[in-house]
């Protein structure tokens, strides 16, 4: 692997920090020089939260110029088709098939857009475009909260990193009754995604 940018999002409160943090710290046990940056801005009440990760043998910079953009993993619906400009051509987009409308759309003065119209966006970038029920996974697992960890299984089929760095990052950023759970939501996705890519 030459180079990875990733740009994750989402709303405050799913994770998107706790992933790009378990991304990176596997990049670096994996021998990457990584860089990342996080944009919180009304994050703890529910605004847009992203985070840049970018993964080379050697990184510069911390932030991925639009366009540039090869893995778009996105927690919630309105937030890919927001980002999605961001997206290379042909660049991946995982996304959380969840609308949490903001409060813009909750007072009425604004529309959530229809699925076909987020899909419509983001196909102006790439054909590689994966709509996943993190949510309803994650309720079969048994904790809803492990959505994130979920979508991250999801991810980590993009990256080749072994699944050993993977499980080894989360044990660095969980706590230890966690961790069970949140492994069989990490092994999850990967299953999901290993199946919806062929």
């Amino acid at each position: 692997m030459k180079k990875l940018d990733l740009l994750i999002t989402g709303i405050g409160g799913q994770g998107v920090i706790l992933a790009s943090d378990i991304i990176s710290e596997a990049a670096v046990s994996a021998g990457y020089d990584v860089k990342k940056t996080d944009t919180l801005g009304m994050a703890q009440r529910g605004g847009s939260v992203i985070s840049h990760v970018r993964i080379a043998r050697q990184v510069f910079s911390p932030l991925i110029r639009a366009g540039e953009v090869d893995i778009l993993l996105a927690f919630e619906k309105l937030e890919a088709a927001r980002w999605s400009y961001y997206l290379s051509p042909g660049g991946t987009a995982i996304i959380n098939d969840q609308a949490v409308p903001p409060l813009s759309v909750s007072t009425g003065s604004e529309q959530y857009p229809s699925d076909e119209e987020i899909t419509g966006l983001l196909k102006f970038k790439t054909g590689r475009i994966y709509f996943v029920d993190g949510v309803a996974r994650a309720e079969e697992i048994g904790n809803v909260r492990t959505v994130n960890t979920f979508m991250l299984g999801c991810t980590s089929v993009f990256i080749p990193f072994e699944n050993e760095i993977w499980k080894d990052s989360l044990s660095r950023h969980l706590p230890p009754k966690l961790m069970e759970i949140n492994l069989r939501a990490f092994e999850k996705g990967r299953e999901v995604m290993s199946h919806v890519r062929q």
